[in-house]
């Protein structure tokens, strides 16, 4: 039987860097409010305390999440420096194709456009310094805004954004036909330039 801390750290994983707010997390468990500020407090002082668990708990704002010790960047680093992890994936490429023709924009609406969660994308692609935190925006829970980097175009051999070809008018609610046409435009972006660089 999963006990209600379990509860707690099952959603904050899910949720991946937005995190949840104590409002969120007593909403969904149906816990009080002083009850899941308890279970916080005694899951921070769990990962704290155990030397053999790569978390800890963060608090940013008016949200926790989870993240990995700081201890752990160097083996971290070698997962994304890693041979087999050198293409990107075709999700990481839907995502950071979304990124890259709507920046700067929130995991929700990435998610809307992909009918899927891409926190855990984000997470990989943020880390591979192809995109990065554009500030946050100014509504409820101020969600952080994605944008690409400057690694992003010398990765794709491109000087400036605006390289990428135009999109054509789109429907807007018409989400997954948007998907398939910006990974198809930054496809075809893509082995435009992977075929420059290898002279054809």
């Amino acid at each position: 039987m999963i006990s209600n801390i379990e509860k707690i750290e099952a959603l904050l994983f899910v949720s991946g860097e937005d995190g949840l707010s104590l409002s969120d997390l007593s909403e969904m468990t149906g816990f009080m409010r002083p009850a899941v500020s308890t279970m916080l407090e005694k899951l921070a002082k769990k990962y704290k305390e155990d030397s053999d668990s790569a978390l800890t708990l963060l608090h940013f704002g008016n949200n926790f999440r989870l993240a990995t010790k700081p201890e752990t960047s160097d083996v971290i680093k070698n997962y994304f420096d890693a041979p087999q992890l050198t293409k990107l994936s075709p999700a990481s490429l839907e995502v950071l194709a979304i990124v890259a023709y709507k920046q700067p924009i929130t995991r929700l609406e990435i998610d809307d456009i992909r009918g899927v969660q891409s926190g855990t994308i984000l997470q990989k692609l943020t880390i591979r310094n192809l995109i990065k935190e554009a500030g946050r925006l100014d509504e409820p829970g101020r969600p952080i805004l994605y944008a690409t980097t400057d690694y992003f175009l010398d990765y794709f051999g491109l000087n400036a954004i605006d390289q990428l070809p135009a999109l054509p008018n789109i429907q807007p609610d018409n989400s997954s036909d948007t998907k398939d046409l910006y990974l198809k435009q930054f496809n075809e972006k893509l082995h435009e330039n992977e075929d420059d660089k290898n002279g054809k």
